[in-house]
């Protein structure tokens, strides 16, 4: 069999997953609770790997669609619908967990800080690298680079940092300086959207056209892919809440640290979107890269602040957003490193290997605290 037809053979299973994958999602979300395979059961692993599975092939298929409504969205709309898709299912995680009666008070903040470790060094790095693999050095808009930077900063300080220094004991804010950071979060984000759709679309655009060949889809297929990635996300949401509940409960009886959960939490809605970058990145379209992994960083903290923010007030539940000594040199060297990486508007090898030996002390930090 020759390369065309195993790529014929992948394009057929990506487009019978698409729809496939979150019908089965559904099913698994009704059929595999928890509620009716419990932890003591001998069967609850092998429902948590099938959850697994059916949750990567559902993700599979938000990617698909996702890919279909950004081309025919075009940019910077596209990315941001992706970003919204994933920034759903990271806040509806976070909110299930929050709210379940083993609630972990630190997990949003394990979340937010894994998700932008592994947004700023992991998928940062290995975009630069695999780009800088196939075209050496590749060119980034540093308006539109730094207009993330400035907005990163600004809300990763103000949520992650701040609560440490003006909040309650224990890395609390208290109900006031709450919900004022979480307007803050949102007015910020909104600013960002505003800069980035309204004002400024030109610094976002990349000078390489990834389609240029491909005529742009027309109206009703583009709905009609909207409307199954909405399906598609809804059926993520429906497995990894549940998932990711099974997953805690599996970590804690393995005695793995807490923080791997917020980590993996981050893995699983950051996917879709990882790939997507990773395929720009190899079409030269650095600044398309870029623009999803730092846009995702922005939406989950401008977006998953004020969302969780809501549920802590309303339910009463404890909130700790500030980060320890440790985290905090981390994501303080995090973000100096981009400031610096994307200072000169080129990316090489280099830059992205330093990112990616941060991320690699992230992670072994977690493992080995």
């Amino acid at each position: 069999m020759n390369a065309d037809s195993h790529q014929d053979g992948g394009r057929s299973f990506a487009s019978i997953n698409a729809y496939a994958a979150p019908v089965m999602a559904y099913l698994a979300f009704a059929t595999l609770g928890h509620s009716a395979v419990t932890s003591s059961s001998v069967l609850y692993p092998i429902a948590v790997c099938l959850e697994a599975c059916i949750l990567m092939l559902a993700v599979f298929a938000t990617l698909r669609h996702g890919e279909t409504v950004a081309h025919w969205l075009g940019e910077p709309y596209g990315t941001i619908v992706l970003t919204m898709a994933v920034t759903i299912i990271e806040v509806s995680i976070i909110a299930n967990l929050m709210l379940d009666d083993t609630a972990n008070p630190e997990l949003a903040r394990q979340t937010l800080f894994s998700a932008t470790m592994l947004i700023c060094n992991g998928l940062v790095g290995l975009c630069l690298v695999y780009g800088a693999m196939h075209h050496r050095e590749q060119e980034l808009s540093l308006r539109g680079t730094n207009a993330y930077l400035n907005v990163l900063i600004a809300m990763s300080v103000l949520t992650l940092i701040l609560p440490n220094y003006v909040g309650e004991p224990g890395a609390s804010f208290n109900q006031k300086q709450l919900a004022f950071a979480a307007l803050a979060a949102v007015g910020l984000y909104c600013a960002f959207l505003f800069i980035q759709t309204v004002r400024h679309p030109g610094f976002f655009r990349d000078g390489v056209h990834l389609d240029a060949n491909e005529a742009r889809p027309e109206r009703k297929i583009g709905l009609w892919h909207l409307l199954w990635l909405l399906i598609a996300v809804g059926s993520v949401v429906a497995v990894a809440d549940r998932f990711s509940s099974g997953l805690e409960k599996a970590l804690r009886v393995w005695g793995t640290p807490d923080a791997i959960l917020g980590l993996v939490i981050a893995l699983l809605v950051l996917l879709p979107e990882g790939m997507t970058a990773l395929i720009a990145a190899r079409a030269n379209a650095i600044q398309k890269s870029l623009n999803i992994a730092l846009g995702s960083a922005l939406a989950s903290i401008g977006l998953t602040i004020p969302a969780i923010a809501m549920v802590s007030m309303l339910t009463g539940r404890e909130l700790q957003l500030g980060l320890g000594p440790r985290d905090t040199v981390l994501l303080i060297l995090t973000l100096m490193l981009a400031i610096v990486s994307f200072g000169t508007g080129r990316t090489n090898v280099l830059t992205g290997f330093v990112h990616l030996v941060i991320f690699a002390v992230y992670i072994f930090f977690q493992i080995v605290p």
